[in-house]
């Protein structure tokens, strides 16, 4: 699953929980709504794949409001050899049972990526995508394992694209 498969999902679950559970009610599918803004960080590796293994810090500012099934965050990454990406994009939370504590997320984002004498990924414009899995207590604090990749869906004719496994914890700011 290291390709846009993420963001199919995505889209497709997002889709789908839309049509049985947003359309119809007074919002309307892509109806806004409020939810609990969050902040996350993250600290993982960038896997061995083309890349080296490396540290990355990763820190997502989700919004407090979504349309239908889709939140909006903004994400900031460096790695330990000065690589930075600054993206935006959607997610789709899923629980993992009724009442259950248990959630998975996927998230899309595209974003610009400066390698600053770390890892090329071939251009400015890199894709983000990824899945995370998670307990939230009742707190509302979440404490999860994500794996994304990130790439340039080959706009570029460099696309190396990378992995990274984290672990994250995701504080609520209401």
């Amino acid at each position: 699953m290291a390709d846009g498969t993420f963001a199919a999902l995505l889209v497709l679950g997002g889709l789908l929980d839309m049509s049985a559970n947003h359309c119809g009610t007074e919002n309307g599918c892509l109806g806004r709504s409020d939810v609990t803004p969050r902040f996350a960080i993250s600290a993982g590796e960038v896997l061995e794949r083309q890349a080296m293994p490396a540290a990355e810090l990763y820190v997502r500012y989700d919004l407090g409001h979504r349309n239908g099934p889709f939140g909006h965050a903004v994400g900031f990454s460096i790695g330990e050899n000065g690589e930075l990406w600054l993206g935006a994009g959607q997610t789709w939370k899923m629980d993992l049972g009724r009442n259950s504590p248990f959630y998975t997320e996927l998230h899309a984002m595209v974003g610009l990526y400066e390698p600053n004498g770390g890892f090329d990924l071939g251009g400015p414009i890199e894709f983000r995508s990824g899945i995370e899995v998670g307990y939230e207590n009742q707190a509302g604090w979440r404490y999860s394992i994500s794996y994304d990749h990130r790439s340039n869906l080959e706009i570029y004719s460099n696309n190396p694209g990378i992995e990274t496994v984290q672990a994250r914890v995701s504080i609520p700011l209401k």
